[in-house]
């Protein structure tokens, strides 16, 4: 009988973990290893009696308080951590090199976004009201901040 209270315990346990670390937000695997452990707990007290389930209780206390507090420390999530940075920026827009009225050619579909090339150079571009296909002339309407606006230029 011991066996059977170890195992709810113990699975009790690694669904809690599962829900913290792998599962988080579904509840589920939380609610299911709460129940399991209270299961063993209960199987404790109905079956071996109130000394061994008052054992079996803080034993059981004890490992979640352990986990708990092992959990919080900073130290325990540094090792899982990601630790790589991101140094790169957006690029920005030269004024000097792009203005309202230049024109150039897509390079892909804009839906309403996709590449285009100005000069020597691919920027991506916003079409400003309808789907621009590849390929196709196109002319800067506005530039707000990092955005290109352009047009189609119709022929």
């Amino acid at each position: 009988m011991w066996t059977v209270i170890i195992i709810l315990i113990l699975v009790g346990i690694l669904m809690l973990l599962l829900e913290i670390l792998v599962i988080p937000g579904s509840g589920v695997a939380g609610i299911i290893g709460f129940a399991l452990m209270v299961a063993g707990i209960w199987l404790a007290y109905s079956r071996q009696g109130v000394q061994a389930g008052n054992i079996t209780l803080a034993i059981t206390l004890g490992v979640n308080l352990i986990g708990l507090v092992l959990a919080l420390r900073s130290k325990t999530w540094n090792k899982v951590m990601l630790k790589s940075q991101i140094n790169s920026k957006v690029r920005t827009i030269d004024h000097a090199e792009l203005k309202p009225g230049d024109k150039g050619k897509t390079v892909s579909r804009c839906t309403p976004m996709g590449k285009a090339l100005f000069g020597d150079k691919f920027f991506e571009v916003s079409a400003f009201s309808e789907f621009i296909d590849q390929e196709s002339e196109i002319e800067i309407v506005k530039i707000s901040g990092n955005k290109i606006f352009v047009k189609q230029i119709k022929k």
